[in-house]
């Protein structure tokens, strides 16, 4: 008896429960005495329930007797705090998502109870009401179905008139916090997901349907504001302007999955309403300076901007109505002159007819009728491809290799000074020709439809292989010309940025093919040159601070390298062209080993690249390992092995004895007077020494004055600078206390303190910076500054000895270098090597 008296209360018994709801029945008023109260008896309800309906079935058959739903409305009506709304909302999310049931889940949606809660008036002014609201939106729609979307729609005469959930939730499309806009879409592609023809009409029906133009718009916004950064950002830093640009873009791109999102979903209606506002609000506007009608409609954004975006439309969204329809905007200006230029040309109409098609299309989105501008769309190229398919003038007026560059739209772009155009020009085109959505005919007009590594256009050839247009095409006549101008750019002088080199060459290395591999003396002079630069930027790379760092990069990059060049369009990144126009006339001059770092990988990366389209010229096959027989450990020839120096590191110990390491003849004299050696050992070609470690002293900030030993030492790719502190009981060893790598130390003696010698140390390790966006390094690895030592010698001529022997050991490593890319950068290789005396 006694003991039934302390029995702890079970708080997820039945009889708890209805004690719970029968307090939450009795709460008439809510104020500051018994908010929390009410709060806590919120949260008790919602745990039991969600207990309940896993464990217990009498639980939730007193939930729906006791009506707890309607004293949730209840409560949230009297609710005078915006604290009791959020709680509310937070916990009716948390139940409904943790819902297994569907008897539960059909009682929670019936009744209206969800829409009453929905269409509560809510103060969203209140703290982060607005996120809990969002988050119970999208909660609810996560657990709706074909069977109870009925239940928070009103129909009447068989046609949706509200749908409180949807409707409500779209007024936070735009929102400024970028969570609520990510909720509100996976709340939309949730319904659309399982909706029926009647809600399919209501959301494709005005004014619900203004959703679809209004996000749109906008995207437009965001895509004028990508084009005003990129046009101001020419007064900020690069890496700042780049990290802008990166996140606008980033913005823009999560906008077109959304609409392929919607897209995927198959549904007529939805498909013609979101394809519709993309062509009439954004595609035509853009590209309406291309095709050389009636522009007063046009959006005024850079070209490079325009191709951008119409780039990634075609690339993320898709589909055969976009994707034709951009095609045939494009070659537009090029029928119409077609047909300007032959008097006999019966039907000029239909010129005039697909030129209105176009403009209805441009201004439509003002129309009533959501078909209408897909409507015109079809017309469009249904009379482009009548008349291509009609008129034999056309295949005379490409025979004319000026006529589509005087003419004026895409293929004039391709041509232009600005790089950063052509390649944005190129790329659209590319993207376009190796579309699966791309019709036969299109493809036939622009040509490129042999890619080798594209199934889908053997296909696509072999339907048009009888075509009179297709062995006429307007790219593939064009393409020497092109060719050539991407070998002058590339050959130009001072040298491009790599970037800009790399696409020039991802662009030849698409395009070679359809020359069969064959360059004119013109081209194949001016790649000659184009190598002979990337070449000598490499040789004047093994003079720099990371030179020790050439030969495994080299490595390191060629498979990555390799991959990139051999992409398709589709796969490409169009942000490429966007951070050719940043980067274009951007030259990092910085005086810092990070700095060096990204010169001396540019450099290598644009070798491999001449390297690798040198192969491709001549008819190779790449190599997966440009430097197959390179190994770290391989000892270097007529160099002193030292073994424990070799494999040192910190807390080591190290040799202080004697050691040897010669010296060219050219320093004899002066080292001969400055460490008094005979001068008959110097009558041969090297000149051998033998010293111990020098003694220096060196100030740490966290460690006073210490007494060290420099030992610098050279071993084939490797090179170390060790400073070791002597043995306190071991004879002539040390141990060592810090390492920095020889390379970059650019030994200095002051002039004011002959005997302080001053090292740069590179605090930089490759290894670590593996933070990167779109091949950008990271912010940690851009801010990066060099350390400094400061070592002090006895005398003067102790601290001339320590930097002449650091610059010996360093030229040790450097030879090493030298020797294993020798053959590479060997000048006049160009066109006799083959695939083994690249590698070998």
């Amino acid at each position: 008896m006694w003991r039934s008296l302390w029995r702890s209360i079970d708080r997820f018994s039945l009889q708890h429960f209805k004690h719970v709801v029968n307090e939450l029945s009795s709460v008439k008023h809510i104020n500051n005495q018994n908010r929390e109260l009410v709060i806590d008896l919120l949260q008790a309800i919602v745990e039991i329930v969600t207990y309940g309906d896993r464990q217990d079935p009498l639980i939730f058959e007193c939930f729906m007797e006791c009506q707890v739903m309607a004293q949730f409305v209840r409560i949230l009506k009297i609710a005078r705090s915006g604290r009791i709304e959020a709680q509310l909302l937070q916990y009716l999310s948390i139940m409904i998502q943790n819902m297994d049931s569907e008897h539960a889940i059909f009682y929670c949606l019936s009744n209206d109870y969800i829409n009453s809660i929905i269409t509560h008036q809510y103060d969203f002014d209140r703290g982060d009401l607005a996120q809990y609201y969002i988050s119970f939106l999208r909660a609810v729609s996560g657990k709706t179905n074909r069977d109870t979307l009925c239940l928070l729609v009103k129909v009447e005469q068989d046609v949706v008139v509200s749908f409180p959930l949807y409707c409500e939730a779209l007024k936070f499309a735009h929102h400024s916090e970028k969570m609520i806009q990510t909720a509100v879409r996976a709340l939309t592609l949730n319904l659309y997901n399982v909706s029926n023809d009647m809600v399919y009409k209501f959301v494709t029906t005005p004014p619900v349907s203004q959703y679809f133009s209004n996000t749109i718009h906008n995207f437009r916004e965001q895509c004028s504001h990508l084009d005003a950064l990129i046009d101001s950002s020419k007064e900020k830093l690069p890496d700042q302007r780049r990290k802008e640009v990166q996140l606008i873009t980033d913005r823009i791109v999560d906008d077109l999955y959304y609409f392929k999102d919607v897209l995927s979903i198959d549904e007529p209606r939805l498909s013609e309403v979101v394809t519709e506002n993309l062509l009439s609000l954004v595609v035509f506007p853009l590209l309406l300076p291309f095709s050389q009608l009636d522009q007063r409609d046009a959006w005024s954004l850079s070209a490079v901007t325009s191709l951008y975006i119409v780039s990634s439309i075609i690339q993320v969204v898709g589909g055969k109505v976009m994707v034709n329809s951009v095609a045939a905007l494009l070659l537009h200006p090029y029928m119409k002159m077609s047909v300007k230029q032959h008097d006999n040309v019966d039907e000029p109409s239909d010129e005039n007819s697909m030129i209105k098609c176009f403009s209805d299309v441009t201004i439509n989105n003002c129309s009533d009728s959501e078909s209408e501008a897909i409507g015109n769309v079809n017309k469009i190229y249904g009379h482009l491809k009548e008349y291509v398919t009609s008129c034999p003038q056309l295949v005379s007026c490409f025979e004319d290799e000026n006529f589509c560059i005087k003419s004026g739209g895409i293929f004039a772009s391709i041509f232009s000074d600005d790089h950063s155009l052509v390649l944005a020009s190129l790329f659209l085109l590319l993207v376009l020709a190796e579309s699966a959505d791309l019709e036969c005919w299109l493809a036939s007009m622009i040509g490129l439809i042999s890619t080798p590594d594209i199934a889908v256009n053997k296909t696509r050839a072999h339907k048009i292989s009888a075509s009179h247009v297709a062995n006429d095409s307007i790219f593939s006549r064009l393409i020497p010309q092109i060719s050539n101008m991407l070998f002058e750019v590339l050959a130009s002088q001072p040298s491009l940025p790599a970037p800009i080199q790399w696409h020039i060459g991802w662009f030849l290395r698409k395009l070679l093919p359809f020359q069969e591999l064959t360059l004119n003396d013109r081209d194949f002079q001016l790649f000659t040159s184009s190598y002979d630069q990337s070449s000598e930027r490499l040789r004047t790379e093994l003079h720099g601070c990371w030179f020790d760092h050439i030969l495994d990069t080299l490595k390191s990059e060629w498979a990555s390298c390799k991959t990139a060049i051999e992409k398709t369009s589709q796969s490409m990144d169009p942000f490429f062209t966007l951070e050719i126009a940043l980067c274009e006339h951007i030259s990092d001059g910085g005086t810092t080993s990070s700095s060096a770092w990204r010169r001396m990988l540019d450099a290598v990366k644009v070798f491999i690249l001449h390297l690798q389209l040198k192969i491709f010229i001549f008819g190779g096959d790449l190599p997966e390992n440009p430097l197959p027989e390179l190994k770290r450990t391989v000892d270097n020839p007529g160099r002193t092995h030292i073994s424990d120096l070799s494999t040192s590191s910190f807390g080591s110990e190290v040799s202080l004895g004697r050691r040897r390491f010669n010296f060219n003849i050219s320093m004899g004299k002066t080292l001969d007077q400055r460490l008094n050696f005979c001068p008959s050992s110097l009558m041969t070609k090297f000149a051998f020494f033998t010293v111990s470690g020098i003694a220096c002293r060196i100030s740490f900030s966290d460690g006073g004055v210490r007494d060290i030993y420099l030992l610098p030492m050279a071993k084939g790719i490797s090179g170390k600078l060790i400073l070791a502190e002597k043995h306190p009981f071991r004879h002539q060893r040390g141990v060592v206390i810090a390492i920095a790598p020889l390379a970059g130390l650019s030994p200095k003696i002051d002039e004011s303190h002959p005997t302080w010698l001053y090292l740069r140390i590179r605090e930089l390790d490759p290894k670590l910076n593996s933070s990167k966006v779109r091949g950008q390094p990271s912010k940690i690895f851009s801010s990066l500054n060099d350390g400094r030592w400061v070592l002090g010698f006895p005398d003067a001529k102790a601290c001339d000895t320590a930097r002449t022997l650091i610059l010996e050991e360093t030229r040790k490593q450097r030879s090493f270098v030298e020797s294993k890319l020798a053959h590479l950068l060997e000048k006049g290789s160009l066109g006799n090597l083959c695939d083994s005396q690249i590698i070998t």
